[in-house]
């Protein structure tokens, strides 16, 4: 038995990062980019570490030092572990009766990493799929409203990540998702109001990101601390976020596409002015910046490293790529949507099951 499963990268288009302080949002599930898993039957359960992005052995000290410092310390195999763990909980606590069978799990992805795509939710919601489907699982024994909590639970819970739910949302769902996250609505229903919009609404969007990689949710913390404290700066952002999220949702059913880019800009003019210019960085900031000298709208895609916007048509897009590559940012148009089942296979080039030779 041979289970296959592929979730793409997600973008914000409105709200974020709104989505933790109880907000609203719409966000897009890409295509650009993806993670994938693979289970295979065997005789013992088995995490198999990724070669190059759960690498234990170098060349050298230096190779080590570099590698520490553009990846991280952590790659994708305390994803995988924790989610098999919180995976088997989760059964064990509903009543949930798996098949005695075991498996090897593998991943890989060419999600951009720590630049605010959604890469590690990716890789959590791909092996929470795959596990459902080798253990013979549906939505029945784990609803679809229920994932994104589980999702969230992985690295909150399990590994202490800052994060939201906006991605688990939306890469659970798949496609357009507009996103409530009501405070009293989630205590009283235990998940948000999740609206599936079609992909076909997404007016054409570039992504714009940088290759020097930030941890996710550093940005978030002076801000959560106001928030919990009650700050009337940062309750008055959020509201105004919601209001965004509305109007832009309207926007897109409408087609205003004028409308969408300016709602844009105005997103981020607020987050910069409740973050500050320290608090969002200098390559952020030049992004944003080079964008609107370029004519383009412009705001976060997520968490910081990536930015997304409208354009005007596609002599406006080929200029801000010439523009974009030359000052070493990547540069690519936005392709919405998510695969169907029968389309979700070797989306990524997935190494086969030998033993790793190491970094």
């Amino acid at each position: 038995m041979v289970v296959h499963k592929w979730v793409g990268a997600r973008v914000g288009i409105m709200g974020n990062p709104s989505d933790g302080f109880g907000g609203k949002t719409i966000a897009c599930m890409m295509r650009n980019f993806g993670a994938e898993v693979i289970l295979r039957e065997s005789s013992t359960v088995e995490i198999v570490r990724h070669p190059l992005f759960d690498p234990l052995s170098f060349g050298s000290l230096a190779a080590l030092e570099q590698v520490a410092s553009h990846d991280g310390y952590y790659g994708g195999i305390r994803l995988l572990y924790a989610t098999c763990k919180k995976f088997h909980e989760y059964c064990r606590l509903h009543g949930i009766r798996l098949p005695e069978r075991n498996f090897a799990l593998q991943y890989d992805t060419d999600i951009p990493r720590q630049v605010g795509l959604g890469g590690s939710s990716a890789i959590i919601t791909a092996a929470l799929h795959g596990l459902m489907e080798f253990y013979e699982l549906t939505e029945h024994d784990i609803p679809k409203w229920e994932q994104p909590n589980l999702i969230l639970s992985v690295e909150t819970e399990e590994l202490g990540i800052a994060a939201g739910l906006q991605d688990r949302v939306v890469q659970a769902h798949g496609g357009l998702v507009y996103m409530d996250f009501n405070p009293e609505y989630m205590r009283s229903r235990g998940h948000g109001i999740y609206e599936e919009m079609p992909t076909s609404l997404v007016p054409p969007l570039y992504l714009a990101w940088t290759s020097v990689p930030s941890e996710s949710g550093k940005m978030h913390n002076d801000v959560r601390h106001r928030f919990n404290a009650g700050d009337p700066e940062v309750l008055s952002a959020i509201r105004e976020w919601a209001t965004y999220t509305d109007e832009a949702r309207e926007a897109l059913v409408t087609g205003d596409h004028q409308t969408l880019g300016e709602l844009m800009d105005r997103n981020f003019d607020l987050r910069r002015r409740l973050y500050g210019d320290d608090g969002l960085g200098r390559i952020n900031l030049e992004m944003i910046n080079t964008a609107r000298s370029l004519g383009l709208t412009a705001k976060f895609a997520g968490s910081g490293g990536a930015i997304i916007g409208t354009y005007e048509d596609e002599h406006a897009f080929r200029r801000a790529a010439e523009i974009f590559t030359s000052l070493g940012y990547s540069f690519s148009k936005v392709v919405p949507g998510a695969y169907e089942p029968a389309q979700e296979q070797a989306r990524v080039n997935v190494p086969a099951l030998e033993p790793v030779a190491g970094k």
